[in-house]
C-alpha cells in the first residue's frame, strides 16, 4: 500500500468518526416533540359562569308596575325599574354597593343644559321600583336553568328586606318601592330608550384590590419615619 492510500484512507476514517459524533442523541425519558398541555374545556366552562356578585338589571322607565293575583301592589311613573338578584355570598357591602351605584347612575338627561347622561334618578326627583329576581343567576344545565348560586330564600328575603331599607334611607321612603318577595309577579313596564344596564356588585371588590396594591407600593419601608399615607 502506497503512503498516499493509506493517506486517503485515513481521512475518510476521520470523516465517518466526525459523522458519527455529530448525530443528535435523543434520551428515552425526554421527548424532543412538545405535547400541548391538555386542558378540560368543560371545567374552563364552568370557572367562566361563576358569579359571585349580588346582580342588578336597571332599566330606565316612563313607567312600571308589579301585579300579584291580579291585583297591583306597586306602580311608579318615569324613574327606575331594578332587577335584583341575590347571590349566596352576599353580604351587606355587596348591598351598600348595589344601592350606591344604582341611585347614582346618570342615566338621565339634563334638559336645562341639554346634555345625556347627566343626572341621576335622585337629582331628577324619580321613583325606584325594586323587583327580587333570582332568576338572574340561572345556568343552563343541558336546557334546564339551575339556580343553586342564589341565596336560599330564607335568608334571602331578610337580606333583600335590608337592601329595600337602605334604598329608601338613601333617597325617600316614598320614592322607593318594591314588589312581594317569593311571589309570582307580573312586571309591566315601558323602557324609556330603551336604557338597560347590568350592574354587578363583584366590581368594587376588583377597585377595593387595586386601590391596596396602589397604597402598598408607597408603604414606608421599616427605616422610614414620620411618612403618613391618607
Amino acid at each position: 500500500m502506497s503512503s498516499i492510500d493509506f493517506g486517503i484512507i485515513q481521512f475518510q476514517h476521520r470523516i465517518t468518526f466526525h459523522h458519527q459524533n455529530k448525530q443528535p442523541q435523543f434520551s428515552p425519558r425526554h421527548s424532543a416533540i412538545v405535547r400541548p398541555k391538555r386542558t378540560n374545556r368543560s371545567s374552563f366552562a364552568r370557572r367562566k359562569q361563576t358569579i359571585k356578585a349580588m346582580r342588578a338589571v336597571v332599566q330606565r322607565v316612563a313607567s312600571a308596575s308589579v301585579e300579584v293575583d291580579g291585583r297591583t301592589v306597586s306602580a311608579i311613573g318615569p324613574g327606575l325599574l331594578v332587577l335584583v338578584g341575590l347571590h349566596e355570598s352576599d353580604v351587606e357591602s355587596d348591598a351598600e354597593y348595589i344601592c350606591r351605584k344604582v341611585l347614582n347612575m346618570r342615566l338621565f338627561p339634563n334638559e336645562k343644559t341639554g346634555k345625556s347622561w347627566d343626572q341621576n334618578v335622585m337629582q331628577r326627583n324619580y321613583e325606584v321600583l325594586l323587583v327580587s329576581q333570582f332568576t338572574l343567576y340561572g345556568v343552563l344545565k343541558g336546557n334546564k336553568p339551575d339556580f343553586h348560586v342564589a341565596m336560599p330564600p330564607i335568608a334571602a328575603k331578610p337580606f333583600y328586606a335590608s337592601l329595600v331599607e337602605k334604598f329608601q334611607k338613601a333617597y325617600r321612603m316614598d320614592a322607593v318601592k318594591d314588589g312581594v318577595f317569593g311571589a309570582m309577579m307580573k312586571v309591566n313596564l315601558v323602557n324609556d330608550g330603551p336604557v338597560t344596564m347590568q350592574l354587578d356588585s363583584g366590581n368594587h371588590l376588583k377597585h377595593s384590590v387595586t386601590q391596596l396594591a396602589f397604597t402598598t407600593d408607597f408603604l414606608p419601608s421599616a427605616g422610614t419615619k414620620g411618612l403618613t399615607i391618607e
